[in-house]
């Protein structure tokens, strides 16, 4: 059963942090339901205002529909309409479709609709597509802009006449005029969510043009120093979030930067390091060398000690 409505859940995600969760595998990669709802409840210790269940960080691309539905509904169980959840949705416009439903069934509060697969089409086409997954279901959908999936402002602003559950925005472009373009046009009509690799480096100008969320994958294992970056942020406290982007969000980017695909595989090592194994990254994706974990091992004991100190 859905617990918020789309206009409360967006306006309740732009209210704080996003947690994007990793999704549990075991060593032949089939879903670990139990560790994955104790990992949901260790993060609901601390101050979140959105859960998204099989997102990118969760590998939705990985996953069959199928397990897609599983998987939020295990999210749906462990947060008891503490927070909204939304699901992770995508692919073709009918499979896309189909997972909005199922989510809804699962009892999700929303999802977060990412790029069609492989194709790249007009704005005419990527509208028919957003505008297929909103009449599909009656949940709060949140677009995902991004790599073959950009929709201009014009655009936007005509699914969001046509599509009153059309109620977020994510953005993993970068591009600065594009998203002042949206927010000039859109204002408070959308809640707009930070989506670019690693969050956490685009946070500060972000929130100037009116995004004042964003999806933070070190969540996942560094609870407590996101959420202190994220309030620096909101702060306007300028000197301490340059501190900790020299100390541990640069360098952990260039960590990433290593490998293709280390955007999951890195999250999942960090979890592994601080004493919650998630288990390995399902292929095409490959885990961290044992050299890079021991780098990461290093950056996150100097940003978060008492995490090492409590696996140990």
């Amino acid at each position: 059963m859905t617990h918020f409505s789309p206009r409360d859940m967006a306006q309740q995600l732009g209210q704080g942090l996003l947690s994007f969760p990793v999704t549990h595998f075991d060593a032949d990669g089939a879903f670990e339901e139990a560790p994955y709802r104790a990992h949901c409840a260790w993060m609901l210790e601390h101050e979140l205002t959105g859960l998204f269940a099989a997102g990118g960080t969760g590998e939705f691309f990985s996953l069959t529909p199928n397990e897609v539905a599983t998987v939020v509904a295990a999210a749906v169980a462990e947060t008891a309409g503490k927070i909204p959840v939304i699901s992770g949705c995508g692919y073709g416009t009918a499979i896309a479709a189909g997972i909005a439903r199922d989510a809804e069934k699962a009892g999700a509060d929303g999802v977060l609709l990412l790029p069609p697969y492989l194709m790249n089409s007009k704005q005419e086409g990527l509208a028919a597509h957003i505008e297929a997954v909103c009449r599909a279901t009656g949940l709060g959908v949140i677009v995902y802009n991004r790599d073959n999936g950009i929709v201009d402002d014009e655009t936007l602003a005509r699914l969001c006449e046509r599509n009153p559950n059309l109620v977020g925005f994510k953005d993993g472009v970068g591009d600065i005029e594009l998203m002042t373009r949206i927010y000039a046009r859109m204002g408070d009509r959308l809640t707009y969510i930070g989506g670019l690799p690693t969050a956490e480096t685009f946070a500060t100008p972000y929130l100037t043009m009116g995004v004042t969320t964003y999806s933070s994958a070190i969540f996942n294992f560094m609870p407590a120093w996101a959420l202190a970056f994220y309030k620096a942020v909101r702060a306007g406290d300028q000197a301490y979030v340059m501190e900790q982007l020299r100390q541990f969000v640069l360098p952990y980017i260039a960590l990433r930067n290593k490998g293709r695909g280390y955007a999951v595989s890195i999250v999942k090592s960090g979890m592994k390091i601080i004493g919650r194994d998630a288990g390995p990254v399902r292929s095409p994706l490959t885990n961290l060398s044992a050299a890079e974990e021991a780098e990461l091992r290093a950056l996150i004991e100097k940003a978060s000690p008492e995490l090492l100190s409590a696996a140990a």
